[in-house]
C-alpha cells in the first residue's frame, strides 16, 4: 500500500513539472510575436523623411529655375523708316496715255540710312485715307542699295495712267487726295497729298507703276 503511494506521488510530481515545462514554454512562446511586432512598428517620435531626398541619396536635389532675362535690343538695320524722310512729287513727262513722276526721297534723320528696292505705293482718299484700287504694279529689276547722308535724296519714277481711257462702268473713276508710300521693307507709312483721279474698280492693267529707288 505504502509502495503503491509513492508511485503514485511519484508519477503526480512528474506529471506536474511537465505539465509546468508546458507552461513555460506556451509563455516563452506568447512573448516572442511582441517583441517582433513593436520593433517593426515606426516610432512615433521619428520625423517622417518619405518625401524630402536624402544627403546621401543618388537622385539631385531640386533647384530653382534661372531668372528670365529680356533679349538685349536689336541694333538699327541702317533702313530708312517712315520717320526718317521727307517725300515730295516732281512733275514729269507724258507718254501713251501715262505720265510719269518723279518721287523724291530726302533723309531728314540727321544720320546716314539705305534705301533699296521698290516702294509700296497707292491712290488713297477720304478723310480716313482708304485705298484706291490696286496698289502700282513693280516695273523693272530691283537696284542696290542707296545709301543716303543727311539732307541727301534718292527718287524713283511713277507711272499715272489715264484712267478715263478704261471703261467707265469697270474703272469706277475716284477722285483721289494722294498717295500713300511705303518706303522698302518699311512697315510705316508716309503721305504725299497729290490730287488726281483713280480706279476704284477692277480694271484690266496697271492704274499705277513704279521703278527701283536710284541715287538722286
Amino acid at each position: 500500500m505504502t509502495m503503491a503511494r509513492s508511485k503514485m506521488i511519484s508519477i503526480g510530481g512528474l506529471v506536474a513539472g511537465a505539465a509546468g515545462l508546458l507552461l513555460l514554454g506556451a509563455c516563452g512562446s506568447e512573448s516572442a510575436p511582441v517583441a517582433q511586432s513593436s520593433s517593426s512598428s515606426p516610432s512615433s517620435s521619428a520625423p517622417d523623411t518619405s518625401a524630402a531626398p536624402s544627403a546621401s541619396s543618388s537622385s539631385p536635389a531640386p533647384t530653382s529655375q534661372p531668372a528670365q532675362t529680356s533679349a538685349p535690343a536689336s541694333k538699327s538695320d541702317g533702313l530708312c523708316k517712315a520717320g526718317d524722310v521727307k517725300l515730295a512729287v516732281k512733275n514729269g513727262d507724258a507718254a501713251a496715255g501715262t505720265v510719269y513722276r518723279t518721287l523724291v526721297i530726302t533723309n531728314t534723320s540727321g544720320h546716314p540710312c539705305t534705301v533699296q528696292g521698290f516702294p509700296g505705293v497707292s491712290y488713297v482718299t477720304g478723310a480716313d485715307g482708304h485705298q484706291v484700287g490696286e496698289a502700282a504694279f513693280r516695273a523693272g529689276d530691283k537696284g542696290g542699295p542707296v545709301q543716303l547722308n543727311n539732307g541727301e535724296s534718292a527718287s524713283t519714277d511713277i507711272g499715272f495712267v489715264n484712267v478715263r481711257n478704261y471703261d467707265e462702268a469697270a474703272c469706277k473713276p475716284t477722285e483721289t487726295r494722294g498717295l500713300r508710300v511705303y518706303l522698302p521693307q518699311e512697315t510705316a507709312s508716309n503721305f504725299v497729298s497729290l490730287q488726281g483721279l483713280g480706279c476704284s474698280g477692277k480694271i484690266p492693267g496697271n492704274q499705277l507703276t513704279v521703278k527701283t529707288v536710284h541715287k538722286g
